[in-house]
């Protein structure tokens, strides 16, 4: 019963952020199209697959940059969020830097995850503005 009980709290919970998670997406379509080019680099590259990030490294950077060119929802345009989108242009530049120069895979790897922690960081600072 325990067992039952803390599964239901823990599907509870990403239900939760799921919802809040998509609920952005669908408000601001920009960063749901970087959350793609994240999701199908990243997960590989957890795993030792660099190849997904070495071939999509410029698209990530592009997708990065049109975070802060497209109209960015009312409620989200904060500083914070304005910022964090601004690092995580930074980050993607230097990501795509390290894949041109054919960086250490494990320097790679570190910036992706940087990068990853920073997408996180944007989503987790919308769902707030939305309090």
């Amino acid at each position: 019963m325990k067992l039952f009980k803390l599964s239901l709290v823990f599907s509870l919970i990403f239900i939760a952020n799921t919802t809040s998670a998509q609920s952005t997406f669908d408000k601001w379509p920009a960063i749901k199209e970087f959350h793609e080019v994240m999701s199908e680099t990243f997960h590989p590259a957890e795993e030792g697959n660099l190849a997904p990030i070495k071939a999509r490294s410029e698209e990530m950077m592009n997708k990065a940059s049109q975070l802060l060119k497209a109209e960015i929802p009312l409620e989200f345009k904060t500083d914070a969020i304005i910022s964090s989108a601004e690092r995580l242009q930074i980050k993607s530049k230097a990501l795509h830097k390290l894949v041109q120069s054919n960086a250490a895979d494990v320097a790679i790897v570190k910036s992706i995850t940087d990068l990853h922690n920073t997408f996180h960081e944007i989503v987790g600072l919308c769902s707030d503005a939305k309090k």
